[in-house]
């Protein structure tokens, strides 16, 4: 089962960088240049600088790696990051609007570190989605350099007994001990829960609670692989190290059952397809779907434009060429001979269906895909845009609706992996608010 433990976290001192809005930013793996340019800009002490460093004028493509690692260390000697005097887990609240509707969600986790396990049968960690290589080596790079971790893998429990929601809940209801807004209007607040004291009965309900069973891995998969290779790189060098620091990865601890999350869709772009591909493509499509052409692209932004809407998971997707759209559904029994020797969760997945779909109507396989043939966008509106204006080739859009949570949790039980691009958990945690090092 998993081992989850408190830990002495660096954080930022207000009193040195002032205000915390602008020293935190998304994931390295949704920043943009336009983005990275402005967290540059917003502070001198931008986590940026850490979690995505960039390549300087005359400088090699891995020096900015070792750039990270002494700008880390100036901001712990200079007082600017501070590490907690006590091991604690840290609470984590967001509330924010769900893209393409009007409604609100609030969502709780905590964070701790997890003692690493490699994958397989009997793992207290199970992964859902495939990695590539070159994220990886990426991550590795700066993890070698800092020996941080600055942003959260985010795992899923489920807690039927709602004990550790109503622990989150009571220390939600203190006031938080950081509350920023970020630039996509979410609210991020967090609360230090010491392992001593009174404070320690909330830390064990916890720890307890999202202990039990197996954690999927929702987000991070390539952060976790690199800590794995991390640590047995650190094993093999015999430190003689006993209950190594580098044993853990920071996680972010959500749970399933007593709150909902919300997973956006990531849709798909189709490069390079002829002319006469292009323009028989919704006709072909009827060879695996039920196929309902759509008046205009407006009637596709309105079947696919809400996430809390969507009827997720019932093989539903969205088709748009410069030849008109169409909603389609899938046939069952016409993918049939073409699904995946696996488990029966991930034989049932839209984005199952629509790689198969890629491959049998486009021509678009694995290589093809890791060769750059397709694109993706969360947007509905910028997936119909790229295919209007013929950008980057681009001559046809499939849109998806979000894949469940229990769907993910289902394939990860089932010891199965999703294709790339599967899902989107939002909102994203901010990089910056907790730094875990491997030291105790």
């Amino acid at each position: 089962m998993p081992e989850i433990r408190p830990f002495r976290a660096l954080r930022f001192d207000p009193g040195s960088v002032g205000d915390l809005s602008k020293v935190v930013c998304p994931p390295y793996d949704v920043i943009g240049s336009e983005l990275h340019d402005k967290l540059l800009a917003r502070s001198p002490f931008n986590a940026v600088r850490l979690d995505l460093p960039e390549t300087q004028p005359g400088e090699e493509p891995d020096d900015r790696y070792r750039r990270a690692g002494r700008i880390l260390s100036a901001w712990r000697s200079g007082g600017s990051l501070h590490k907690d005097s006590r091991p604690s887990l840290y609470v984590y609240e967001q509330s924010y609007v769900v893209p393409g509707s009007d409604q609100t969600r609030t969502q709780r986790g905590f964070f701790g570190r997890l003692r690493l396990e490699n994958f397989g049968p009997g793992s207290g960690v199970l992964p859902h989605e495939r990695t590539l290589s070159a994220p990886k080596e990426d991550r590795y790079k700066l993890l070698r350099a800092t020996s941080v971790n600055t942003s959260p893998v985010v795992g899923l429990y489920a807690d039927p007994s709602g004990a550790s929601v109503d622990a989150m809940a009571r220390i939600a209801s203190r006031v938080a001990d950081i509350d920023v807004v970020d630039d996509d209007g979410v609210r991020h607040c967090l609360w230090q829960v010491p392992d001593d004291g009174s404070a320690g009965d909330l830390v064990h309900v916890l720890i307890d609670a999202a202990g039990r069973q197996p954690i999927t891995i929702a987000d991070g998969h390539h952060r976790y692989e690199t800590s794995l290779r991390y640590r047995d790189e650190r094993r093999a060098n015999k430190t003689g190290e006993t209950d190594p620091a580098f044993d853990f990865v920071l996680m972010l601890f959500l749970e399933t059952t007593g709150q909902k999350l919300t997973v956006l869709p990531t849709h798909r772009v189709v490069r390079g397809l002829d002319e006469k591909g292009a323009r028989s493509l919704l006709e072909r499509a009827q060879s695996l779907f039920e196929v309902q052409p759509v008046a205009g692209r407006g009637g596709l932004e309105a079947a696919f434009a809400s996430v809390t809407l969507a009827p997720a998971g019932e093989g539903r997707m969205g088709l748009w060429t410069r030849n008109g759209g169409a909603v389609l559904r899938a046939r069952r029994d016409a993918f049939e001979p073409f699904l995946p020797h696996s488990g029966e969760a991930l034989r049932r997945l839209d984005v199952t269906l629509l790689q198969i779909a890629l491959d049998r109507l486009c021509g678009i396989d694995l290589p093809a895909i890791t060769g750059g043939r397709l694109a993706y966008t969360k947007s509905v509106r910028e997936a119909l845009d790229w295919v209007d204006d013929g950008r980057d080739g681009a001559d046809a859009a499939f849109l998806l609706d979000p894949t469940p949570v229990a769907e993910i949790e289902a394939v990860a039980g089932d010891g199965d992996v999703m294709p790339q691009k599967s899902t989107y958990f939002y909102p994203k945690a901010l990089t910056g608010l907790i730094i875990n090092p491997h030291e105790w």
